[in-house]
């Protein structure tokens, strides 16, 4: 028992799922919610920005949308993310050890369209443009080859033929020109571009990771870029922003121009450990933890300019 717990430590920390919001206790804390919040129904409708509510009290933890008063449905989410009438909640099993999470695909309403149970803890989501397929990642303990002994679990469900895509370990994925094999390859973070086949993903292997760039009907990739890891593909299919490592062991937020090939940097220094999305084609949101660890949603240009607090005491934002 011991040892399990020590492992998932260490892979929420090594992996980057450091953030309070990945994995929380539910059903403790304050009795009154420290903002004032409306519980109500929340559609998924275009331009909206909803978020995991970080604010404490009894509300914590669950699905937002902000306004003059923020609303709270009544759904508990670690990751969220939304596109085209689809979405997903990923949430950890309260309870389970070895530690599972739920993926549940949600419609228009937000009513559960499907449910699924797997092994791991939740670490990132997201949906294609198109709303025809969400893709997970989990932490996993006891099945890699790392003296760790955790690994990523990065999944796929299509949502209009029901088919399920538990793992992408088998794509096949070419380094310098050459079929890459290693024992201790992980994938994680996931981005579809609008055509619902084009995606990019990050492969962590002996230390390194890569930016792969790969097609889905082909199922084959390619790594076009190193020090890269939880890309998000711009709505205009140009650009790919990603958290990339620096030297002391910090993240921060760098956009690769998939034209020029150029690797430029946000005025957003900060530490940020978190897939970032794209408000539009120039803007950028993300989760920023405070000294207190708390954490707030954020933007930022890609260009000039100055980062803004967007939304206090959220995380895990997403746009429809």
């Amino acid at each position: 028992m011991k040892k399990l717990l020590l492992g998932l430590i260490g892979a929420l920390v090594l992996i980057g799922g450091g953030l309070t919001y990945v994995v929380s206790a539910r059903g403790s804390g304050p009795s009154v919610d420290a903002r004032p919040v409306t519980h109500g129904a929340i559609t998924l409708q275009p331009g909206q920005l909803l978020f995991r509510n970080t604010a404490a009290g009894p509300s914590y933890g669950k699905l937002a949308q902000d306004g003059a008063t923020r609303t709270i449905a009544d759904l508990h989410c670690d990751r969220i993310a939304v596109a085209h009438g689809t979405g997903i909640c990923l949430r950890s099993k309260p309870g389970s050890l070895p530690p599972l999470s739920e993926v549940l695909v949600l419609g228009p309403d937000l009513a559960v369209r499907h449910k699924q149970t797997l092994p791991g803890t939740p670490s990132r989501a997201r949906v294609s443009p198109d709303g025809k397929l969400v893709n997970w990642t989990l932490f996993v303990t006891g099945d890699s080859y790392a003296a760790t002994g955790f690994s990523t679990r990065s999944g796929l469900y299509e949502v209009e033929t029901g088919r399920l895509v538990k793992s992408i370990e088998e794509l096949p994925v070419f380094v310098n020109g050459r079929r890459y094999f290693a024992h201790d390859s992980n994938y994680w973070g996931i981005t579809f571009a609008a055509d619902g086949s084009r995606f990019y993903a990050t492969l962590g292997s002996k230390g390194k990771t890569y930016l792969i760039e790969a097609d889905y009907r082909t199922y084959r990739g390619t790594a076009i870029l190193e020090n890269a890891e939880c890309p998000s593909l711009s709505p205009d299919g140009r650009r790919v922003a990603f958290k990339q490592k620096n030297p002391d062991g910090t993240w921060r937020i760098a956009v690769l121009d998939l034209t020029t090939r150029r690797v430029s940097y946000p005025p957003e220094s900060r530490h940020l450990d978190d897939q970032v999305l794209w408000k539009d084609s120039t803007t950028l949101l993300y989760t920023l933890q405070r000294p207190d660890k708390g954490t707030d949603i954020w933007s930022t240009p890609i260009g000039t300019g100055t980062p803004t607090l967007v939304v206090p005491d959220a995380a895990s934002p997403a746009i429809t």
